[in-house]
């Protein structure tokens, strides 16, 4: 009988297919988040209102916060979905091959690249980061992405094949990397840095942080 009961148990109960109502939600937030993202882009965050993102998407501020709490908290869901791909091009350029110094360049310059195709957003992005009010929550939601542990792998990769010493104090190095490629947006979104130019800075800041840390 237990047996029996146990393998019932274990049997997967099919899933549901989304009701209409659910897809119809779906489809309603989608269409706030393309209007917001649009308009942040546009306007940055202060110019764009929740009028105005709603009256993009065709529809009332009611059904813009009857699926956000506030403009807040929509600019929040975009900047995770662009922090996530942001992260997955970066790892996905750390898995290439190479010396250390080429590792980490490709891994700042896929950064900044993805960062300048979406300029004005990111420009909003660094508004809002430093607002009293706002930035706490985006700045921790930046920080808790795994930024810092793709250039934490890539020292530790070359301290284990023997590139680095094994005194090259990673976890320290990695923050000094992860506050260089922090501080050279502001050259990108303020003063309009070329990725060539950026790519210069980051060579000549991969040089500095990795001094020392060499074997032998």
């Amino acid at each position: 009988m237990n047996r029996s009961t146990a393998t019932l148990s274990e049997v997967e109960t099919p899933k549901r297919a989304p009701t209409r109502r659910a897809l119809a939600k779906r489809q309603t937030r989608l269409k706030v988040l393309n209007a917001a993202r649009n308009l942040f882009s546009e306007e940055g965050y202060e110019g764009a209102t929740i009028r105005d993102i709603a009256a993009a998407a065709g529809m009332s501020t009611g059904a813009v916060f009857a699926n956000f709490r506030d403009k807040a908290d929509l600019f929040r869901e975009i900047m995770t979905e662009d922090l996530d791909a942001l992260l997955g091009v970066m790892r996905a350029a750390a898995i290439q091959n190479g010396k250390i110094e080429e590792s980490l360049l490709k891994v700042l310059m896929a950064g900044y690249a993805f960062c300048k195709a979406r300029l004005q957003l990111a420009r909003a992005a660094f508004s809002v980061a430093w607002d009293v009010d706002g930035g706490p929550a985006l700045r921790d939601l930046a920080s808790s992405c795994g930024f810092q542990d793709v250039f934490t792998d890539q020292l530790t990769s070359a301290v284990e094949r023997g590139e680095l010493s094994q005194q090259s104090e990673v976890k320290l190095r990695s923050q000094m990397l992860m506050d260089c490629f922090l501080a050279n947006f502001s050259q990108a979104i303020f003063e309009g840095w070329s990725l060539d130019a950026l790519q210069a800075r980051a060579k000549d800041q991969i040089r500095i942080v990795l001094a020392g840390a060499r074997r032998g």
